[in-house]
Formats: C-alpha cells, sequence, structure tokens
C-alpha cells in the first residue's frame, strides 16, 4: 500500500483515536483535578470565584493530560494498523 493510501485509510483509525483520546484524557484530568485541588469540577474560564492561576493551571494540566493521551492512542493504533497492513499510517 502506498503511504498516501496508507493515510487514507488510517484516517478513520485516527479520528476514533482522537474521540477516545477526549474521553480518557477528561476522565484522567477529572480524577488528577479531585486530588491536587479536592474540588469535584476544575474551574472553568468564565467563572468569576477562582483565580487567572487556578483556571490557567486547570487548563494547562488538561491540555497536557489530552496531548499525552492522543500521543499513546495514536501511536498504538498505528503500529496496529502496521501490523495489519504492513503500511506505516504516518509515512
Amino acid at each position: 500500500m502506498s503511504s498516501k493510501g496508507a493515510k487514507l485509510v488510517y484516517r478513520p483509525v485516527g479520528l476514533a483515536g482522537g474521540i477516545l483520546a477526549g474521553v480518557v484524557s477528561g476522565a484522567i484530568f477529572k480524577q488528577v483535578w479531585k486530588r491536587v485541588a479536592g474540588e469535584e469540577d476544575a474551574p472553568d474560564a468564565l467563572q468569576s470565584e477562582y483565580r487567572m492561576r487556578e483556571v490557567v493551571l486547570a487548563a494547562a494540566i488538561q491540555g497536557a493530560l489530552f496531548a499525552a493521551t492522543k500521543a499513546a492512542i495514536d501511536r498504538a493504533g498505528a503500529r496496529g494498523f502496521t501490523k495489519l497492513t504492513g503500511s506505516w499510517p504516518g509515512d
């Protein structure tokens, strides 16, 4: 399979991986935030009762967890795809 064909065929796998990463990282973040802040929910940017530092910290933690989770899921998906097809989807 050509690299262009592999990328095209892999696209639905990548999209599903992105959705899965969002769900998994959201659950992980919720648990991390409970332990770090002792609160059920993280502050939203438009909630006036939180300080800027708390809002930005929550967003940074959430973003880092999402990026790491997405990279791990994308990498695992690419490895599985390669085992099935013999083509690496990112090349």
